[in-house]
């Protein structure tokens, strides 16, 4: 697993949202991003998350931020989880991974005794620049915006 670092600079990345609009992260430039990483859209902690996120966007919008999700799921995937939970931002259907790599949150996990590879949840607070502001790895998936804001 790459180890990115708070004050390093972001990867750079391109992928297709939920609604088939590609997101490029030169574009970004200018604005605050939160980035958050989860491992499989429409799983309960996924769902807490994405919805806690959502139910706070106009805090993010009124700080400048743009808020974008990632996962491996399918474009199909994140459009259903996208509409079913009324989610105003963009999900990634980062399919071959190339994203979750470069931000280096691939990699080995445990449950329930079974070991297996994965996305471990994490969120980038990205700055206006594109230099890493903030890395949260212990997600409180039910007050995430509390822990960014």
């Amino acid at each position: 697993m790459l180890e990115l670092k708070i004050g390093d600079k972001s990867p750079v990345f391109e992928g297709v949202n939920q609604n088939n609009e590609t997101i490029k992260s030169i574009d970004l430039l200018g604005k605050k991003v939160v980035i958050f990483f989860y491992p499989k859209a429409s799983t309960p902690g996924c769902t807490a998350e994405a919805c806690d996120l959502r139910d706070n966007y106009e805090h993010f919008l009124n700080k400048n931020y743009e808020v974008i999700g990632v996962s491996a799921d399918s474009v199909k995937r994140q459009k259903s989880f996208s509409d079913k939970n009324n989610l105003p931002y963009s999900l990634i259907a980062d399919e071959d991974k190339k994203i979750i790599e470069a931000f280096g949150v691939w990699g080995p996990k445990k449950f329930m005794g079974r070991e297996y590879d994965g996305i471990h949840r994490t969120t980038f607070v990205i700055d206006e620049k594109g230099k890493i502001e903030n890395i949260i790895t212990k997600v409180k998936t039910k007050n995430h915006a509390e822990q960014i804001l």
